[in-house]
């Protein structure tokens, strides 16, 4: 099953490192940024759940809940947490999906159908499309996904802002500029007449090009 923006995200039961969740009535009302793993133990992964646990705060403030996921088993996740917080020096404050079945990757389209169901005997490259992002909704769609390589590690200061850019487009009928940061000018919605947006914007807009409308952000 192929996932784009805008499908439901797949619901599931599943143990974790916090107890055992359904997702969707996990989600409730929140935001939220699942992210995924190859293989436990792995460096690059490893330096990612401890700075993804240092920035908790700034996502709880976002109403933005955590989730991490990898192809093992909760147990292995229990060890590996320990390494990250002796490296990191942040305990992992979220829970880690174990998935030891493939089945959530799988539903997730990060793994193929016919990648078995078993973690056992597989190493990191085996499952290397298991490094995607998703940013989920409180309606439980799929907002934003991103998938990186292994070698690759991932900016969660970028998560962040993006997901800024999608509560405000959410909210609002605008869009958000390259490299747009929380409180810079952002873009009128093509769709948004010219009156109607005057009745929004009393002070008016910037048009550097007749399709381009800046406006401070709301």
């Amino acid at each position: 099953m192929s996932l784009r923006i805008n499908d439901e995200a797949p619901d599931f039961n599943a143990n974790t490192t916090e107890g055992s969740i359904n997702f969707h009535e996990w989600i409730g009302d929140s935001w939220v940024v699942l992210f995924s793993h190859p293989k436990d133990f792995t460096p690059v992964c490893t330096t990612e759940l401890g700075a993804v646990a240092s920035l908790k705060p700034e996502f709880e403030t976002r109403n933005c809940k955590l989730i991490g996921i990898s192809v093992d088993g909760v147990s292995d996740h229990e060890l590996w947490s320990k390494d990250i917080e002796s490296f990191q020096g942040t305990p992992v404050n979220y829970p880690l999906i174990g998935d030891p079945t493939l089945e959530i990757v799988k539903q997730f389209d990060m793994l193929p159908a016919d990648a078995g169901s078993s973690a056992e005997g597989r190493n990191p490259a085996d499952n290397a499309t298991a490094r995607s992002i998703f940013v989920i909704g409180p309606d439980k769609k799929i907002k934003a996904t991103l998938t990186y390589p292994m070698s690759t590690g991932r900016n969660f200061d970028e998560i962040l802002r993006l997901v800024d850019s999608l509560q405000l487009t959410a909210s609002e009928q605008v869009a958000t500029p390259a490299n747009w940061n929380q409180g810079e000018d952002v873009i009128i919605l093509p769709t948004v007449s010219d009156e109607d947006a005057a009745k929004k914007y009393t002070d008016g807009w910037e048009t550097p090009l007749p399709y381009i409308r800046l406006v401070k952000q709301p």
